[in-house]
């Protein structure tokens, strides 16, 4: 299946990755967590290398890198993302992966509106931001981070404003894209929903 690419956008702690992974692995395609790029390269600007500088010598080792996953780096990748020049160091290495044979999953803020805009499916994944706070609360507190639920909301509601109110490819649903709300969804009932919307396009529909 050359050139089918999924893009699939959504807020932090949507449970767009998840879903991401657990489709591709479904239909038998690759899947780019695009958020790592970013990771990546904020990861390197806490260690005082340029954003820019960094973004430009990206290479795909720097994805596997520990500690991509902490508070520290997420916020440092949030402030990384406005940076027009780093978006468009990072956009080459995106299309490249959507356009690969055999399929593609790729999952971030962008996919559907700047990424792929030619891309077979799009899906926007959301959640209440009192949701996605709990979800990535627990999920810290599992790992021991002191972090408390009031502040990891604020951490989430930050980031989305900083997402939705950059210039340069805010987060924002493409027109075409079909929303999933997980609020309320498990995590198998949004992957149903999910691969019904490929299946659907995949056959035509």
């Amino acid at each position: 299946m050359n050139g089918f690419a999924i893009a699939i956008d959504g807020p932090a702690a949507a449970g767009k990755g998840t879903l991401s992974k657990a489709v591709a692995a479904h239909f038998g395609f690759a899947h780019l967590d695009t958020g790592l790029l970013y990771r990546a390269v904020g990861a390197k600007t806490l260690l005082g290398v340029e954003p820019i500088e960094a973004a430009l010598a990206l290479v795909a080792e720097d994805l596997d890198a520990e500690g991509l996953r902490t508070p520290d780096v997420a916020q440092a990748a949030s402030r990384v993302a406005v940076i027009p020049q780093v978006r468009a160091a990072l956009v080459d290495f995106q299309r490249a992966f959507a356009a690969r044979s055999g399929g593609a999953v790729l999952d971030g803020r962008d996919i559907g509106t700047v990424i792929c805009p030619d891309a077979r499916v799009k899906l926007f994944v959301t959640a209440s931001p009192e949701v996605r706070a709990e979800r990535r609360f627990l999920e810290l507190n599992a790992k021991g981070d002191p972090s408390t639920r009031a502040e990891v909301l604020a951490d989430v509601q930050a980031r989305d404003a900083r997402d939705m109110e950059r210039v340069e490819a805010p987060l924002k649903p493409a027109q075409d894209a079909v929303l999933i709300d997980t609020s309320d969804l498990s995590i198998e009932d949004a992957v149903a929903q999910a691969v019904a919307i490929i299946e659907a396009r995949t056959n035509g529909g």
